[in-house]
């Protein structure tokens, strides 16, 4: 009876790696069921633990890191966070300089400055190049989308 609380923790921390996605907790899973086989196979209890610890570090320093690579080669990982505002289009509220400013960005504002050092002023469309801590490093959209290296404030020709 005792490898139904082998299988019980495998089957729970498979259903946390469906929540967490990092594919930690499901080599854990893997080192909880082969706990149990050591039990099924009349291991006593520090025997079936330390089954249970290995395993799981080398499902975790061999097998994850193959996962991964090729998890990662098949399917673009979406950004998130700070990275998924990266090239996205932004419009300045207060005027942008080399070092204050304020842009909206996705419906917030952000704190911004320009990556030239040059100044935008209210109403200007830019694209968001860097973000910088709690800051959006823009430049102005019309040489972002022509390619144009013209000063800020200045359509391109």
């Amino acid at each position: 009876m005792g490898w139904l609380w082998w299988v019980g923790g495998a089957l729970t921390l498979g259903i946390l790696e469906m929540i967490s996605l990092d594919l930690v907790l499901v080599m854990f899973a893997g080192g909880a069921l082969a706990g149990g086989l050591a039990y099924a196979l009349g291991a006593p209890v520090a025997v079936q633990i330390l089954v249970a610890a290995v395993t799981s570090t080398v499902l975790l320093l061999t097998l994850r890191p193959y996962l991964l690579r090729h998890l990662r080669s098949r399917v673009d990982l979406p950004e998130t966070n700070a990275a998924a505002l990266v090239g996205r289009p932004a419009v300045v509220v207060a005027t942008v300089d080399g070092t204050a400013g304020r842009v909206k960005l996705v419906g917030e504002v952000w704190s911004a400055r320009t990556a030239d050092g040059g100044s935008l002023p209210p109403g200007t469309a830019v694209t968001v190049t860097k973000i910088d801590g709690a800051t959006a490093v823009v430049t102005p959209a019309a040489a972002t989308a022509a390619g144009d290296t013209a000063a800020p404030g200045v359509a391109p020709a």
